[in-house]
């Protein structure tokens, strides 16, 4: 038996292996297309780029995990199926469950693997990919001077050059608007010609320009007007905004992605403590405001007491102070409806916060148990179709992820929006497809013809001959 395993798990690695890894090939070039805009013509070096890939991988390995699974239990299944050789262990008296068991003791182990990555790996990787995006999102374009075009990418000056040569050097007539007093084209800088260079620190751009005219405006009292000529002028730009700035990563380490278990319990605690906190602020405030007497408490019993309600409440009262009563507690309700809206949507607000923590609670658990679930679905599947390959599993494993994938955001946005409670909204994909891989697991037990084209191509010949025959006698008379 312990050839068997050792057969069976060999068997299911390579599919494994392969499938994980495509898998997370697509998701990864997804990723590369979202953010393509945001990295393209920044200058960014490979090694960070490289860097920004392998956190995203680590988060991608959610969804890239439970497909290869899927996908890989129903290929190796069905490949063995293919062969005959699933036909062969059964007739030796091996059951399917038997057959199974050295994948489920792997997938469980996967399982816990995966519980550790969501735990412990992804939020230090989360921490860093963010960290990193945000330091590439807020990069600056890289140095590219367009001849006509007004560029405006270095602080504080405007230039243009009408004409470049093919080195990328040499230029003609050029323009240097100076802005670094914030007051307008006060300063401007002409050259017929001229050639650029980058310093050897890399932190200048160095411009050495000919047949130079500069004009600057409001020099003094004396001089409102300022020109001169020169036959040569160096210009230098100060380049050390365009360098590539590590952010600290504290900066998003309270960021409920970047947390593990205990931290989002604990962070929860937190903050729900201070929205109780918040609301307790509002009813002792909103008591204050509708309290009558200084020493009268907010309860449904002394809200409105006789004396108040009564009919000559206004009899010792002027118009004018009655005006000026209404209008006071006009001014009061008004101003407590605005409060209050404002605590609504502050209250809105945090609970939205809490929410998030939720989610990420158990989402720790659900790629686990999704792995487990989508095991019992594809290892079954694949012993009834017995199709291996890329062809037939593919179309079936697409088919049930899209599903899973479906039923997983729908119940997290309905989580978010605060319509499901956390625990039936993220493990509503688990529990939808748990009866599904039961229901796969007992017909792949009992050798089902569930999915046997032979089966249904029989069935429908059983079922079209009567149909075919009265088609055939019709068609002899019309003849």
């Amino acid at each position: 038996m312990k050839k068997l395993d050792i057969f069976v798990i060999k068997t299911y690695l390579g599919p494994f292996i392969m499938t994980f890894f495509i898998t997370l090939f697509i998701f990864e070039m997804q990723f590369l297309w979202n953010y393509l805009e945001d990295m393209v013509g920044k200058g960014i070096e490979g090694i960070v780029l490289v860097e920004l890939f392998s956190f995203a991988s680590a988060n991608l390995v959610t969804m890239a995990l439970p497909l290869a699974i899927l996908l890989s239990s129903i290929m190796t299944f069905g490949n063995l199926g293919e062969n005959y050789e699933l036909v062969a262990m059964k007739s030796s008296g091996i059951s399917l469950g038997r057959i199974m068991m050295p994948l489920i003791v792997f997938n469980l182990l996967i399982s816990g693997l995966a519980f550790y990555h969501s735990n412990w790996v992804m939020p230090v990787a989360n921490l860093k990919f963010k960290t990193l995006l945000y330091d590439v999102m807020h990069q600056r374009p890289a140095l590219e001077f367009k001849p006509g075009v007004f560029y405006t990418g270095i602080d504080g000056f405007v230039i243009r050059i009408k004409e470049k040569d093919g080195d990328g050097q040499n230029m003609k007539n050029i323009q240097i608007y100076d802005h670094t007093m914030h007051n307008g084209n006060r300063e401007i800088t002409l050259a017929k010609s001229g050639k650029m260079a980058m310093a050897a620190d890399g932190r200048f751009l160095v411009f050495d320009l000919f047949n130079v005219k500069r004009y600057k405006e409001n020099v003094g009292k004396n001089h409102p007007f300022d020109y001169s000529e020169m036959d040569q002028h160096t210009v230098r730009f100060d380049l050390s905004s365009f360098q590539f700035n590590r952010t600290d990563d504290d900066l998003f380490k309270d960021h409920y992605e970047m947390l593990n278990l205990d931290q989002l319990q604990a962070s929860m605690d937190t903050l729900t403590g201070k929205l109780e906190g918040r609301l307790v602020d509002y009813r002792k405030a909103m008591n204050n405001r509708l309290q009558i007497y200084a020493d009268t408490n907010f309860t449904k019993t002394n809200l409105l007491p006789d004396s108040i309600i009564s009919k000559g409440i206004f009899d010792d009262l002027n118009p004018k102070e009655q005006l000026g009563l209404y209008s006071t507690a006009i001014n009061i309700a008004r101003s407590s409806k605005t409060y209050s809206q404002s605590i609504k949507d502050e209250k809105e607000m945090r609970q939205k916060r809490i929410y998030l923590h939720e989610i990420e609670w158990h989402k720790k658990f659900t790629l686990s148990f999704a792995c487990i679930v989508l095991f019992f679905i594809g290892a079954p599947l694949g012993a009834i179709i017995r199709k291996g390959g890329l062809g037939m599993p593919v179309v079936f494993s697409i088919l049930i992820f899209i599903i899973y994938h479906i039923i997983s955001i729908t119940g997290l946005k309905l989580v978010k929006q605060g319509e499901m409670t956390a625990v039936y909204g993220m493990w509503m994909a688990t529990a939808t497809l748990l009866p599904l891989g039961a229901f796969l697991t007992y017909k792949a037990t009992t050798d089902s013809v569930l999915l046997d084209s032979a089966f249904y191509n029989y069935l429908t010949k059983k079922i079209g001959a009567p149909f075919i025959f009265i088609y055939k006698k019709i068609k002899k008379k019309k003849g």
